[in-house]
């Protein structure tokens, strides 16, 4: 049995010691060091009460020896956590100072539960700090809170946080915050943290009166005359079903007033501004709503987008496998559009030897890759950014051009569109390379295509479908309404060739009607790899040209908006992206693809990065390989202190290869995300307590979080035993004594 526990219960640590020792042996050591002692000092002369005093001297350091040898050991009881770090995270970004905390401003709320509530509650039993988050984490005082930091971002702020006190025992972390997270990331943190979240939600989960900008997205500049779509969205909140008046400014200058109704309070209304962008520059739009003189948050009433033009036409490649109408119609649709280019081929069958022959209409550097009807190499096929093959069955095409065609729009990002009977007639394309590029499925077809002629009147005649009615590619009128009006004046077709369904991920846009009321798809796209492909299973689409009023351009507009959302994502072997908005103090991404013509990474390319900020200043970055990705990808970053348009530059260079230069913008600050529904976000702070093992908590619950974290402190963080005889006191303690006795003796005369 080792020597008892020595703590009084409930006052700080208890001692014991690692290496104990008997009672009996205890007892017999305490006599020995008597015995010694006083036999040091038996046989001198001294006075009786000096004696007494030196033997005592010697007998407390014989016993402090003693008990240093034991060990001694200390640690805190169960009930004493005042080692443990309860970290107090209050949220100081700009939306905590909206003023919806019982008339209170969000901060001004927390610094009053933290005060009264908080750390009353805790600083007894715990260590607590008090931690301001924004853009980063400082240590701070209640007093010296304020809303001024310009974005929140919980989850960094947590794993920050956690980094800062690590090795150390951490109960839990407070954090007081309206949920609003305006980080990259989002706010979803690791199941396995460090220690549970304990939250409290700040401000209120409704705004009595806001009108906000919820969204404003840019579509493809792939509508015709390089018009595009600018879709708005906003809500009102506490002004009932009064009509909200949506203005937009094309870089400052009004460019266009809608007023919508929206159905009930609190329900967005949606409108497209149809837009032209100037050439050769890049614009600004911006969407904006009138503030009120009662609204809580007018900062969220303007949203602003940046629209960059095409850096040069789009090159297209129509393959026509025997000559006909849609050929000169198509060419001539495309070749009266500035932003495309079109090189063609058309097969006019053989000569004496037996030789295909071709009637070529192509660009001087363009033209002699064509010779054989079809682009000699993957460099002069990659030069194109949408590849037409009009009435081209595969049989046509050797295995070799069918497998370039996939990595041309795979690999490359091109676009493949497919037209003509003769495309799908008898076995078509099945089982080769293409068929997985389609958006339609070529099994289980009736051979041949059904004329007009021998299906019930109104057959073959377009109708567009729910996802076709918004499609950049349908688009014939700058509304909806008048869209579908010019449709269903488009003449019918001549015939269909009746596919199977859609595959997965691809999506019909237009069908036409068939025996017995079916409906047969007609128009049909799908992403695939890097790029695009696109079905039209119409023929003798012509005769909307021929039939319509010549002043009617339906045709030209559908064909030119096809082929420019085809050729959309095929860049440039030197490309620049980068991300779609930004906030400023935002750490942007610059990646950069470095290759050849043929889409091969550039061997030993080093590239080299320059970002001209809005005030003019122009700063360089170096860039890396980027490690997620491969085929010549390189990854720079830069920060964007500021709001305004950045001009990235990236010039690649390598042994034996021109210096090649690519050059992009973006608008930070286009919106301002810390002002984005500011409506207390109860479900982010949820999810954050629930996913490490905490709660929410509500005001008058403070007392409960004293006892929440002492339950949820893991055993490893409690407290390890401290040993004490190795201490520098144990040392002194030794030395002082022997030293005292020493003293002693000199100055009664003994050596």
């Amino acid at each position: 049995m080792g020597l008892p526990l020595l703590r009084v219960a409930g006052k700080g640590p208890a001692v014991s010691f690692a290496n104990p020792l008997p009672w009996w042996a205890v007892l017999a050591v305490t006599v020995v060091a008597g015995l010694v002692a006083w036999r040091a000092y038996s046989d001198t002369h001294l006075p009786r009460r000096r004696r007494s005093i030196l033997t005592a001297c010697r007998f407390v350091t014989l016993m402090l020896l003693v008990v240093l040898l034991m060990r001694p050991i200390t640690s805190r009881g169960p009930d004493d956590l005042s080692h443990a770090v309860v970290p107090i995270l209050v949220d100081t970004s700009r939306s905590m100072g909206i003023r919806d905390a019982g008339g209170q401003r969000r901060i001004d709320r927390a610094r009053e539960l933290l005060v009264r509530e908080v750390l009353p509650a805790l600083s007894p039993r715990f260590a607590t700090e008090v931690l301001a988050v924004g853009e980063g984490v400082s240590a701070t005082s209640p007093d010296a809170l304020s809303a001024t930091a310009r974005r929140s971002d919980l989850r960094g702020a947590l794993e920050a946080v956690r980094d800062r006190y690590h090795g150390r025992s951490v109960a839990g972390f407070i954090l007081l915050s309206d949920g609003g997270d305006t980080s990259a990331a989002g706010s979803r943190i690791d199941a396995k943290f460090s220690a549970p979240v304990f939250s409290l939600g700040i401000g209120s989960p409704s705004v009595p009166l806001d009108r906000e900008v919820l969204s404003v997205t840019a579509a493809e500049a792939v509508l015709d005359d390089s018009r595009l779509d600018l879709a708005v969205t906003a809500v009102s909140h506490g002004y009932g079903r009064t009509p909200i008046e949506i203005r937009l400014l094309e870089n400052g200058r009004p460019a266009g007033v809608r007023r919508l109704a929206p159905a009930a309070d609190g329900t967005p209304v949606t409108t497209i501004f149809q837009v032209a962008p100037g050439r050769g520059a890049a614009a600004i739009y911006t969407v904006e709503i009138t503030a009120d003189p009662g609204e809580l948050v007018p900062e969220n009433n303007a949203r602003s987008v940046l629209v960059q033009p095409p850096t040069r036409p789009r090159r297209v490649l129509l393959v026509q496998g025997a000559p006909g109408f849609e050929h000169s119609f198509i060419r001539r649709a495309w070749s009266a559009d500035s932003g495309i280019e079109v090189d063609s081929v058309v097969r006019n069958g053989t000569n004496e030897q037996g030789n295909d022959t071709f009637y070529i209409q192509a660009s001087a550097a363009r033209g002699p890759a064509l010779a054989t009807g079809f682009p000699a190499g993957l460099e002069a096929l990659f030069a194109y950014d949408a590849v037409v093959l009009a009435n081209t069955e595969g049989a046509w095409l050797s295995p070799s051009q069918l497998e370039a065609t996939r990595d041309f729009v795979g690999r490359r990002g091109g676009g493949l569109l497919m037209l003509g009977a003769k495309s799908f007639l008898r076995r078509g394309l099945r089982d080769t390379p293409l068929e997985a590029l389609l958006p339609l499925d070529l099994d289980d077809r009736r051979v041949g295509v059904e004329k007009a002629a021998s299906v019930p009147a109104g057959a073959n005649r377009v109708a567009l479908t729910t996802a076709g009615q918004t499609h950049p590619i349908m688009q014939l009128g700058a509304e909806l309404a008048e869209s579908r009006t010019r449709w269903e004046a488009v003449p019918a077709l001549a015939g269909i060739a009746p596919l199977g369904p859609p595959r997965p991920g691809a999506t019909v846009l237009a069908v036409t009607d068939g025996p017995g009321g079916s409906s047969r798809p007609l128009v049909a796209v799908q992403r695939y790899g890097e790029g695009r492909s696109m079905v039209f299973t119409g023929e003798a689409a012509w005769r909307w040209r021929m039939l319509l009023p010549a002043t009617d351009r339906s045709y030209e507009t559908f064909w030119r908006q096809a082929v420019r959302w085809l050729a959309l994502p095929a860049g440039d072997p030197v490309a620049i992206a980068l991300p779609a908005g930004s906030t400023p103090g935002d750490a942007v991404n610059v990646r950069v693809a470095a290759r050849t013509r043929a889409f091969e990474p550039i061997g030993g390319a080093t590239v080299e990065v320059r970002v001209g900020r809005p005030d003019g200043q122009v700063d360089s970055v170096p860039a890396a390989p980027d490690r997620d990705k491969s085929g010549g990808a390189f990854l720079a970053r830069f920060h964007a202190p500021d709001p305004g348009v950045y001009k990235v530059t990236a010039e690649v260079r390598a042994a034996d290869v021109p210096p090649v230069t690519a050059t992009a913008s973006m608008l930070v600050g286009g919106a301002d995300a810390e002002m984005s529904d500011p409506r207390l976000n109860r479900r982010v702070l949820q999810r954050l307590a629930v996913t490490t093992g905490g709660r929410m908590f509500e005001p008058g619950q403070a007392d409960q979080l004293a006892a929440w974290l002492g339950a949820a402190l893991p055993a490893s963080a409690l407290p390890a035993p401290q040993d004490l005889w190795h201490t520098g006191w144990c040392f002194a303690a030794v030395i002082i004594l022997l030293a005292a006795e020493w003293a002693v003796r000199r100055r009664w005369g003994m050596r």
